[in-house]
């Protein structure tokens, strides 16, 4: 029986160039018929000597299976092939263990074994399974079962990894060139005993030239010297792992290395400025700072650390320390200041650093000088006293005005200032003793008495007189309340459309406003719903009047008055109503006003030339007329009765004349004159009349005479006045039948009597509906 690794020599070289070059062609012996193992020997033969080897019951070689197959038919593997069978079917084979039913398939009836399934070599690099052949009817063995290895054999499918991830390194800053910083390392999946798939190069991708990698090792260092902290302390560089010895086709992986350079003390210190000055105060206290200096370091750390001493400070009124929060030097005031003695000193300072490293002393001394300038600013001093205890002696008999003795005091400033003296009343509660302002002197006030009090402690005080100037501010307060800024001439077009903005207002306040006037702007609420203007507060100190609807006429009201609320920021806000006043006007295309007010009569459209001469023809003989009337009226009028003519009878004269009215009182007195309605009264006439004597004596004597003298001719005639005729429902309208003024006569009745009285209604009806002509918003 034999067991074959591909069923034959050709189809064997089939697979050779499909799968991988197989170590040798041919067969192996593995187990014995007998069932003993044995490795066999590693030789080549061909077909037929395959046939007459006999001694072995199975014979295959290795099988190998090459990873990641992509091919659509499933990946022949290899045949299994027994003596026993001879072809008649017989003999069936059976395959079992790792992936048998998974994975691996045989062909019971030729023993050919197939891979199903894509294999990764990385997730098992070989099966163990085991062949027998049985009886295909009984299913009994006919060979014992054997077990042999599939290999999976690699391929290059996988990149090299850095498992680190990002790495971080530091690198002491001025190292020499070729200093190791930090070692890189990748993995590859791939077998590393098989080809170059696992064998890794580095390479740096970036970084040059500063840096630099061991391809073999991954070993990063330094590619260039003294790199300097203080020019650039962090580099970024890509490293690049390649397989297959980094040659065409190998894949690769990237992990970049951050690289930090650490600082070392290779900078000196060094002052900003080679000189300083301060101001302070003679007043100073002992042990206060003076000023502060700065010795800048660009190294950090305790590389930037400071030393500071004084080397020059003449009476040694100055010491320095070193703050080590900021590492100032601090200047310590150690004696009193004055400035009457000195007013100016000059401190030299030295800074050092306090870490200084060996191998960098060869680049220069590690320290630096500056100078100080301190002055001192003179304060106004209390007076100073010649004397801190004066002893006066004086006899209890001294009279009152006697000097006892005197007191001296002086300026210490510069200034010497005049000094003034008083006596602290609190020691001189009777005020027994006086000093004098100016001199010191002290004197007696009262009469002593020594057995009351035999000794007098006074405190005396002396003070310096200088001038004081005050300036008295008067504070504001909000008492004003805001009003228009100017006095607003506001002009509205009769085509002014709706939302159309026709004038802009703002405000002033008299009052002071520490953060600024603030304006509110605003309509009353008795106007706030009109149908003509509404008011849009623009939120800086201004506000627009912006028209409600559109078709002004000027015929129905030619002025409105906007009634406009302004309210301030003040504490407590104070508010005012102004009265903005839109005219009505007539404007061109271009909304520029041509006439506000009344509107002027024009005539209709459309007359003719002829007509408008026949019309200027008639004004012009009307106006003749007129004038014609007033000459003769302006003539000196006549005496009704002629002295020549006088005679028995008075004459009466008839003109159709009225008068003036009831003010013209040349003539005659209109209230003289009643009504005719009274004559025609049944009772006796004269009782009626007026009694103005004189009158009526004259006119009813002569209408009596004239009445009852029936021989006389109708020579006289009697002229009433005032008098309509009877039957009238408006009765008389004359002016003189009336004692009072017009306003107190009620006329409402006219507007009964039809569109005959229209235009009298008009003029004397009840005019409380247009009393308000004026209205603001009507």
């Amino acid at each position: 029986m034999r067991w074959c690794d591909s069923g034959s020599l050709g189809r064997a070289g089939t697979l050779l160039a499909l799968l991988l070059p197989l170590w040798e062609l041919g067969c192996w012996g593995l187990i014995s018929a007998s069932g003993g193992q044995n490795q066999a020997q590693h030789t080549t033969v061909g077909p037929w000597e395959m046939l007459r080897r006999h001694k072995r019951s199975w014979v295959w070689n290795q099988f190998f299976v090459l990873e990641e197959y992509t091919g659509e038919e499933p990946l022949y593997v290899g045949k299994l092939h027994s003596d026993v069978d001879k072809g008649d079917g017989k003999v069936k084979y059976v395959l079992s263990g790792e992936g048998s039913t998974s994975i691996f398939t045989i062909d019971e009836n030729t023993g050919d074994i197939h891979a199903t399934k894509r294999l990764d070599r990385e997730e098992q690099a070989y099966y163990t399974l085991q062949a027998q052949a049985v009886d295909r009817i009984t299913n009994i063995p006919v060979e014992p079962r054997s077990e042999f290895l599939v290999k999976v054999q690699d391929i290059n499918d996988n990149e090299p990894k850095f498992m680190d991830g990002h790495y971080m390194a530091e690198v002491p800053e001025m190292s020499e060139l070729g200093t190791m910083v930090v070692q890189v390392a990748a993995t590859d999946a791939d077998d590393p005993t098989y080809g170059n798939s696992a064998r890794v190069v580095y390479s740096i991708i970036s970084g040059q030239p500063y840096f630099s990698v061991e391809p073999k090792t991954g070993i990063i260092r330094t590619a260039l010297p003294n790199m300097d902290r203080e020019v650039k302390d962090q580099y970024v560089l890509v490293i690049q792992a390649k397989d297959m010895v980094g040659q065409m086709g190998g894949l690769s992986g990237t992990t970049s290395v951050t690289i930090t350079l650490t600082d070392v003390n290779d900078n000196p210190p060094h002052f900003s400025r080679k000189n300083y000055q301060y101001t302070v105060l003679e007043s100073l206290p002992v042990a206060s700072v003076v000023a502060r200096v700065k010795a800048v370091d660009a190294d950090i750390g305790p590389n930037a650390e400071m030393e500071y001493r004084i080397i020059e400070d003449g009476p040694g009124l100055f010491k320095i320390t070193t703050d080590e929060d900021t590492q100032e030097g601090v200047i310590i005031l150690q004696k009193p200041l004055d400035f009457e003695t000195k007013n100016s000193f000059n401190v030299r300072i030295e800074a050092t650093n306090r870490n200084i490293e060996p191998a960098f002393v060869h680049l220069g001394s590690f320290s630096d000088t500056t100078s100080v300038k301190v002055t001192v600013k003179d304060v106004n001093e209390s007076p100073v006293f010649s004397t801190q205890l004066s002893r006066m002696v004086i006899s209890e008999d001294a009279r009152v005005g006697t000097s006892i003795g005197r007191v001296s005091a002086h300026d210490p400033d510069t200034s010497n200032s005049a000094i003034r003296y008083s006596i602290d009343r609190n020691t001189d509660l009777e005020r027994i003793f006086n000093v004098d302002a100016l001199s010191g002197v002290i004197s007696i006030a009262k009469p002593l008495d020594r057995e009351v009090n035999s000794v007098h402690n006074l405190t005396i005080l002396a003070m310096e007189s200088r001038k004081s100037f005050v300036a008295i501010t008067v504070l504001d307060i909000n008492d004003n309340a805001p009003v228009f800024a100017i006095a607003y001439e506001t002009l509205l077009c009769e085509n002014a459309a709706p939302g159309q903005v026709i004038q802009t207002i703002s405000a002033v306040d008299k009052d002071e406003s520490p953060s600024g006037h603030l304006f509110y702007f605003a309509l009353p609420a008795s106007v706030v719903s009109n149908s003509n203007f509404t008011l849009r507060d623009n939120k800086d100190n201004t506000a627009s009047i912006v028209t409600k609807r559109g078709g002004f006429r000027r015929q129905e009201q030619m002025l409105y008055r906007l009634p406009v609320l302004i309210v301030d920021n003040g504490s407590p806000a104070l508010s005012s109503t102004n009265t903005l006043s839109v005219n009505v006007c007539d404007c061109d295309s271009d909304g520029v006003a041509q006439s506000c007010g009344a509107m002027p009569y024009t005539l209709p459209a459309g007359l003719s030339t002829g007509a408008l001469v026949a019309i200027l023809g008639c004004i012009i003989t009307l106006l003749v007329m007129v004038l014609m009337i007033m000459s003769m009226r302006q003539r000196k009028k006549e005496p009704l009765i002629l002295e020549e003519e006088r005679d028995v009878r008075e004459n009466t004269v008839l003109y159709d004349d009225e008068g003036g009215g009831e003010e013209d009182t040349e003539a005659f007195d209109m209230v003289a004159l009643r009504n005719l309605n009274v004559i025609r009264d049944p009772k006796p006439v004269h009782n009626t009349l007026p009694d103005n004597v004189v009158f009526q004596k004259f006119i009813w004597d002569h209408l009596k005479d004239a009445d009852v003298e029936p021989s006389a001719p109708p020579y006289d005639s009697l002229q009433t006045y005032t008098f309509e005729g009877s039957g009238s429902v408006a009765e008389s309208l004359s002016s003189l039948e009336s004692l009072s003024t017009d306003s107190e006569q009620n006329y409402d009745y006219l507007s009964t009597w039809g569109p005959r009285f229209k235009k009298l209604a008009d003029l004397y009806g009840n005019s409380d509906g247009n009393s308000n002509g004026n209205s603001m918003l009507s």
